[in-house]
């Protein structure tokens, strides 16, 4: 399982990667043939903005498998190691409503969208609102991983981003 969340991570910063250089080719594009040429391509703006939702959510999924997303764990670290396993069930169990609940709305909106275009580009809308739909799955399973291990009493699935951070006291 966790080869396949590797072989999974390394493809969506391939495609990260990727995206963040067609944004760049086609914002720098337009602007040197605004400036140079006065004319322009106008649907490299539009997509664009799409590559860029799509960049978000999908970094936002990679961020939380690398256990970088902000955390409050002061009261937690404090504990006896039952409590900070009881604080880890109860906040992954909270993570994954927040996360059920985003699915929900994202597959609304995909659905409701589908049927409209962008003005340009004439791409369905959805395909814009679907990389929450891929974020809010990836973000749960990430969750429910680590929700089942907790449970085992094993070790966070996440690993910790301390930064180089010196502990207060050391």
């Amino acid at each position: 399982m966790t080869r396949l969340a590797a072989h999974a991570t390394a493809l969506a910063e391939a495609l990260l990667a990727i995206a963040l250089g067609g944004m760049v080719v086609m914002v720098f594009g337009n602007v040197v043939l605004r400036y140079a040429f006065d004319s322009g391509i106008t649907v490299s703006e539009e997509l664009s903005r799409f590559v860029f939702v799509w960049m978000t959510f999908l970094g936002a999924v990679i961020v939380m498998g690398r256990g970088g997303h902000l955390g409050f764990d002061l009261v937690a670290r404090a504990l006896p190691r039952a409590g900070q396993r009881a604080c880890r069930i109860l906040s992954d169990l909270l993570m994954l409503l927040c996360c059920g609940i985003f699915l929900h709305g994202a597959w609304a909106q995909v659905a409701i969208n589908l049927n409209n275009r962008a003005p340009v580009s004439g791409l369905p809308l959805g395909w814009a609102y679907a990389a929450a739909v891929v974020a809010g799955a990836g973000l749960g399973l990430i969750v429910l991983t680590d929700l089942l291990a907790a449970l085992v009493g094993r070790d966070s699935a996440w690993p910790r981003q301390d930064g180089g951070a010196v502990e207060p006291g050391a």
